[in-house]
């Protein structure tokens, strides 16, 4: 799994629907601190959060790690 890929595309999905990281923190009850980890790919969201983060960014986990599969 490519963490960093993973990060960045979070990051991307985040913007397109217009939040920062301080909003999409807010939306999921984390810190921001977290979803810049996540999207610096030095954490991932857990697996409690990950259907959260995806239903608030309109993706799949299928979709998400999917992502880090394609070179």
């Amino acid at each position: 799994m490519n963490e960093k890929k993973i990060g960045r595309h979070l990051a991307q999905l985040r913007k397109q629907k217009g939040m920062t990281q301080a909003d999409m923190a807010h939306q999921l009850h984390i810190t921001p601190q977290a979803i810049s980890k996540w999207e610096r790919g030095k954490s991932m969201p857990t697996f409690a959060l990950l259907l959260r983060v995806c239903t608030l960014l309109d993706t799949s986990p299928d979709a998400l790690f999917a992502i880090a599969r394609d070179e």
